[in-house]
């Protein structure tokens, strides 16, 4: 029930009303017993700044960012964390003493599935470098330190990344951490992919190991993928049928390979799909989804355990997955 001393959440974006957070969130917190409530509020992109004031104003305690506001906001905050400088975009915000904070919880997100699996369901015992100094939300986050945990040795592993886009620098950033020993990013344009490069130079969060690549490398490259993720929108509904990899170059995975889709509708892609038939792991994009929002609900609540399990089943019984 809310009540007058419930506290807000919310995730803001234009247009809102297609967000699965509400959903898993509020699931969280009815799970939990707190008094909080999780909202979605419509934001124009010209009524941004005027939004954080009102925020302010009526004691928001933090909120979600979906398109278009993740870049926008950057200026309009007293600070961002290095992480989400290093991919130039914030997902998660929540208010200090100094004021509105932003941090990306999407590289958290993306890690989890990779640190423990199979899936665990309830949040990590380890607190990564990127979490430390969330919990008492006094600042943002402390810089990347860099280094694989969760007990996984990705020393000698090559990642595979399809896109040059938004997502794909936070999948740069989490392949980072693990401590990949090569980085590959495959794109249409050597414009695009020699900008994305140079992004990662003079970054908070700098990638040695970062090598870019034409589609044309496609297929040498996955025979070498231990890790292939797509942050493309190709197989994405109602284009289900659809893979970014073609059959032929597929055949090249290794048995045994992660295959990774951002992608969580369909469930699975076609991707993933064949991916499975050729004895790879598959992941899809649900469990990043959860997990980032897992990773955002414990700098809210400032609480070091979410149930993921909750959040997760809230998400597939709304999308209709069981």
């Amino acid at each position: 029930m809310i009540k007058g001393t419930t506290k807000l959440l919310g995730v803001i974006g234009h247009p809102v009303e297609h967000s699965l957070s509400p959903a898993m969130h509020n699931a969280a917190i009815s799970h939990l017993g707190v008094d909080f409530v999780y909202l979605p509020f419509p934001v124009k992109p010209e009524d941004l700044k005027a939004a954080l004031a009102g925020f302010a104003a009526i004691g928001v305690r933090g909120f979600s960012i979906t398109i278009p506001h993740k870049q926008a906001i950057l200026p309009l905050l007293s600070e961002v964390s290095p992480i989400a400088r290093a991919i130039g975009a914030v997902n998660t915000v929540y208010l200090t003493d100094k004021g509105w904070c932003g941090t990306n919880t999407d590289v958290e997100g993306f890690l989890a599935p990779l640190q423990t699996p199979p899936y665990q369901g309830e949040a990590k015992d380890s607190i990564s470098p990127l979490e430390r100094g969330n919990t008492a939300v006094e600042s943002c986050p402390p810089p990347y330190q860099g280094g694989a945990r969760g007990g996984s040795d990705w020393s000698q592993k090559v990642a595979v990344i399809l896109g040059n886009g938004g997502a794909a620098r936070a999948v740069v950033a989490g392949c980072a951490q693990l401590g990949c020993a090569e980085i590959h990013v495959v794109g249409r344009s050597e414009q695009n992919l020699a900008e994305f490069q140079q992004i990662w130079v003079n970054s908070p969060m700098p990638v040695q190991n970062l090598q870019v690549h034409t589609w044309d490398n496609l297929s040498m490259l996955i025979s070498q993928a231990d890790l292939l993720v797509n942050t493309t929108p190709v197989g994405m509904y109602p284009q289900g049928e659809k893979s970014p990899v073609a059959d032929g170059a597929l055949d090249r995975i290794s048995a045994g390979a992660i295959v990774y889709d951002l992608i969580y509708t369909p469930n699975p892609t076609q991707f993933l799909k064949d991916a499975q038939l050729r004895g790879a792991r598959a992941i899809d994009g649900l469990e990043m989804l959860v997990q980032q929002g897992a990773a955002a609900l414990k700098i809210w609540l400032d609480t070091e355990s979410v149930p993921v399990d909750v959040m997760r089943q809230a998400l597939r019984q709304h999308l209709g997955l069981d």
